[in-house]
């Protein structure tokens, strides 16, 4: 290898790389800082590189904020790529997907109405589907083959040389190309940015790793590295990932009261992706020239929405539509004129939400629901509308039976995912999942197909991870909740004007049990404005005062489902990211685990409580 300082440096890095880099699933706020968040972490990793320093690794800022859209080992693999290559880390991006990284060039040019050309020597990956990405998804581009000492010829556009590569450090210089990708299965891809105007795209292709797939995983980005380093790294065992996907489908069956087989993803978005552009295609298929409408809540989480406007943003005949759900707004009367004007301009709608909400973890009158969702409606020629598909996003409480035989949604089209951080594997891994009810499991196929097709499948140790977490979740929710009873319960005896959002008594006894509730702190002031300003900085107050207090159970963090400690968040400026400002929640939201010192956590709160 040229360089020998590279080489050595992560040589005796990968010996002592911290194991939270491995194990953490989301960022730690607690070193994050958001706006230097694509630059921070590399600064100060680049300063201990140049100083031959290996100490302090564990101390570095937070790198970017999820493994969807990067993390330290993703990081340090991306940097390192860049060093060997003389790029700028910034132009080297990877996926755990083999064929995303394409697509988001592709989406880029499809928006910016540039030709593109996929160039490749020797085969693409075995998930490319020309046709689909043409059809469904609108993408527009050519394809050449070529030998191995064919020159690429010139080209009015875009050209991306994609190549299988056993290293996915490995490039073979070419001056006539703007993006090189190699791939590997089972592992993903590696993005290199090669001309002035590929380095347009670096924003707009972190986008698309940020809310259609995952950044390759820390696990993998380990194993490339160590295989780079000449280290010996043991072959992923194709027999224990379909062994423990199997596991995996059957308890998701067993716990969901469902028959379909469960489709596991390498994220909730990668999961909801899957079910969006399926839903399309089955669209396309069935209900040809009709207009298809996503029906979704205008304060869910920021990435559902985002997601959501991003495929109507590429496909003409897609758009979304405003649901109002929580908050003052109920679900089922809001729901009610959106399906019937969706009805009379005979489009296809396909409704997006979360049960409970999020984040005033509202439940709807389930018996009205089903009766709206199940309404037959005509359309303007009085002909029979397209009924409805209701996609429900099963995050909050997985424990429910919304889908099995008899149960609240069994007589209508129904779709159910989750993301795998939260319950499902204890935070341990991103997988997400989705299952079907019988009436819509004629769906799932076309779903599977576009899960495939971006190559977002659960990874080999996300689905070990997901086996063998999944058989202790129904027992880890029933937990979670009591204590957040509890911390409920203690909160309105000793801070009574503060407004809990919780599920009721009666709803639990239901089953509905979720580990998260959020409150509206009293303010005060001569003006709504000040009364504003004065709630959001007690908002603030609160949080620091627990994460000070109980350093090692209270944490500034917006999952939930953890096996242990107290989550803290303000949904406005974390969940709800990119959702109109007049539609966000400026509350706290407090997630809760099976495990807590709770004694802890009372005294720090009615310590809070005597400053008001």
């Amino acid at each position: 290898m040229k360089n020998n300082r590279l080489h050595n440096y992560l040589s005796n890095l990968i010996t002592k790389i911290p194991a939270e880099w491995l194990r953490l699933t989301t960022h730690r706020l607690d070193i994050y800082n958001e706006s230097l968040a694509k630059t921070e972490f590399l600064d100060q990793f680049e300063a201990l590189y140049e100083s031959g320093q290996l100490d302090g690794l564990e101390t570095l800022p937070t790198a970017y904020d999820y493994i969807r859209l990067g993390h330290p080992l993703s990081c340090v693999l991306e940097w390192a790529v860049a060093k060997k290559h003389r790029l700028h880390p910034q132009e080297v991006i990877s996926f755990s997907s083999q064929t995303i990284a394409l697509m988001a060039i592709l989406r880029k040019n499809l928006l910016d109405q540039i030709n593109t050309r996929i160039v490749h020597r020797g085969a693409l990956p075995a998930c490319f589907d020309a046709e689909s990405l043409r059809k469904i998804y609108g993408y527009h581009f050519d394809v050449l083959s070529l030998k191995d000492n064919d020159p690429i010829p010139m080209f009015d556009g875009i050209t991306v040389l994609i190549e299988k590569q056993e290293d996915l450090s490995q490039y073979k210089n070419n001056q006539s190309i703007d993006f090189y990708i190699a791939y590997k299965a089972t592992f993903g891809s590696m993005l290199l940015m090669l001309s002035d105007r590929s380095k347009t795209f670096i924003s707009a292709i972190q986008h698309v790793r940020r809310r259609e797939t995952i950044a390759m995983t820390p696990s993998n980005c380990l194993v490339v590295l160590e295989q780079w380093m000449g280290n010996d790294t043991p072959k992923h065992n194709l027999d224990k990932y379909a062994q423990n996907k199997g596991h995996v489908e059957q308890i998701l069956n067993s716990i969901t009261h469902t028959e379909a087989r469960p489709l596991l993803a390498s994220s909730g978005l990668s999961i909801q992706y899957a079910i969006m552009m399926g839903l399309i295609d089955e669209a396309l298929e069935t209900h040809p020239g009709k207009a298809i409408q996503f029906i979704v809540p205008t304060n869910c989480y920021g990435g559902t929405n985002d997601q959501a406007r991003r495929v109507a943003a590429c496909i003409d005949h897609v758009s979304v539509v405003d649901l109002a759900v929580d908050g003052g707004q109920d679900m089922v009367n809001s729901l009610e004129p959106v399906l019937q004007k969706a009805a009379l301009e005979n489009a296809v709608p396909y409704i997006i939400a979360e049960i409970p909400t999020n984040p005033r973890v509202e439940v709807p009158d389930l018996e009205m629901l089903r009766t709206t969702l199940s309404k037959q409606r005509t359309n303007a020629r009085g002909q029979e509308a397209v009924a409805a598909v209701f996609i429900l996003d099963q995050t909050f409480c997985p424990n429910i039976n919304f889908l099995g035989q008899e149960a609240m949604l069994s007589s209508v089209q129904s779709i159910a995912y989750a993301s795998g951080s939260k319950f499902p594997s204890a935070g341990k891994c991103t997988a997400g999942y989705c299952v079907a009810n019988l009436r819509a499991k004629n769906l799932m196929p076309k779903i599977e197909k576009h899960l495939q097709l971006c190559d977002n499948q659960a990874t080999l140790l996300q689905a070990e991870i997901l086996s063998q977490q999944l058989p202790s979740m129904l027992k880890r929710i029933e937990g979670a909740y009591l204590n957040t009873r509890e911390f409920v319960t203690f909160i309105q005896k000793n801070l009574p004007k503060a407004k809990i959002n919780f599920v009721s008594e009666e709803l639990a006894k239901q089953g509905f049990t979720p580990s998260v509730f959020s409150m509206d702190l009293p303010s005060k002031g001569e003006n709504e404005a000040e009364r504003e300003r004065y709630k959001r900085a007690l908002n603030l107050k609160l949080i620091k005062m627990m994460i000070e207090n109980i350093p090692n159970e209270s944490k500034f963090c917006v999952s939930y489902g953890q096996p242990k400690g107290c989550y803290w968040t303000v949904p406005a400026t974390s969940t709800q990211g990119t959702t109109k400002e007049g539609d966000k929640d400026y509350i706290v939201r407090v997630s809760v685990s099976p495990d807590l010192d709770f004694e802890k956590h009372k005294e720090v709160f009615l310590d809070f409580a005597s400053q008001l």
